[in-house]
């Protein structure tokens, strides 16, 4: 029997696991506890600058997986010269011929640094792959070469922490067809995007041979539901600031001083451009 339109309204998508999504959360909920999460980030940052910390966070995930927003929501209220993003285009024909890592080993962070890479060295066992843009000799070398080169990264200090955004293919959907629809979204869309639209199930099998791979004791992967944004970004923030240990090196508030008039200063009048102010009120 065919199901009825109210029904067919309240079922929601099931992940690939067949787990069904969270309710959506709603905005006043999300707002508030963003607004937490942004101090305590703060509060990390100072940290890592006083300890002179480096961390690397990795995010991975299929197109449309919310991985921009996710950053987004991390690095709004902190400092970009501390909070670096690194997302890096197609290789140039140079970096085609150097070794494959080093394109991303000079964007690691100095002391007092934590870099995110929208999007890793992890594009060999993804989109490379998928899109068959190496061998899969290559793919199988990167997947035994990857846990002994993250190995050395955690063993000379570097704090490394790694993110899939997993999200459902109704859900990619839906957010793929907002880019094509939605003047403000189209510069989202590329046509690699639609390329590797179909091909979802190839990446499931790509994203399975990276886990099986790369998820060790010292880098294991850390996996987002990422069809609710408001919950993702607020289960990302939080989950990060509890893989960096760090203390609240904030001081008393500051007073601001008062202002110190010179003798004699006088306002010039200088006839100032201002910009046109225009009436925004809706009509």
């Amino acid at each position: 029997m065919a199901a009825t339109k109210s029904e067919s309204k309240s079922r929601k998508p099931k992940s690939e696991d067949g787990a069904a999504p969270p309710e959506k959360l709603a905005n006043k909920v999300y707002e508030k506890e963003l607004a937490r999460l942004h101090a305590e980030l703060v509060k990390l940052q100072l940290w890592v600058v006083a300890k002179g910390l480096r961390v690397v966070v990795v995010f991975e995930g299929r197109d449309g997986a919310g991985k921009g927003g996710v950053i987004k929501a991390i690095t709004e209220r902190v400092s970009p010269r501390v909070f670096r993003v690194v997302a890096l285009p197609a290789p140039t024909e140079r970096e085609k011929s150097q070794m494959y890592i080093q394109r991303y080993l000079r964007h690691f962070p100095a002391g007092g640094e934590i870099v995110i890479f929208d999007r890793s060295w992890y594009n060999r066992a993804g989109v490379e792959r998928v899109m068959e843009f190496c061998s899969m000799e290559q793919v199988r070398r990167f997947l035994e070469v990857a846990p002994e080169f993250e190995k050395a990264i955690v063993e000379s200090g570097i704090l490394l922490v790694k993110y899939w955004l997993e999200v459902s293919p109704e859900e990619q959907t839906r957010r793929l067809e907002a880019r094509i629809n939605d003047p403000r979204k189209t510069w989202k869309l590329s046509p690699m995007d639609l390329k590797s639209y179909s091909r979802w199930y190839d990446y499931s099998r790509a994203r399975d041979d990276m886990f099986k791979a790369t998820d060790t004791p010292w880098a294991p992967w850390h996996v987002i539901r990422s069809d609710d944004k408001r919950r993702a970004r607020l289960n990302a923030i939080s989950h990060l600031l509890s893989q960096i240990p760090y203390e609240d090196q904030s001081d008393d508030k500051p007073v601001l001083p008062k202002r110190q008039r010179p003798s004699g200063y006088v306002e010039p009048d200088y006839p100032y451009k201002y910009v046109p102010e225009l009436d925004w009120r809706v009509s």
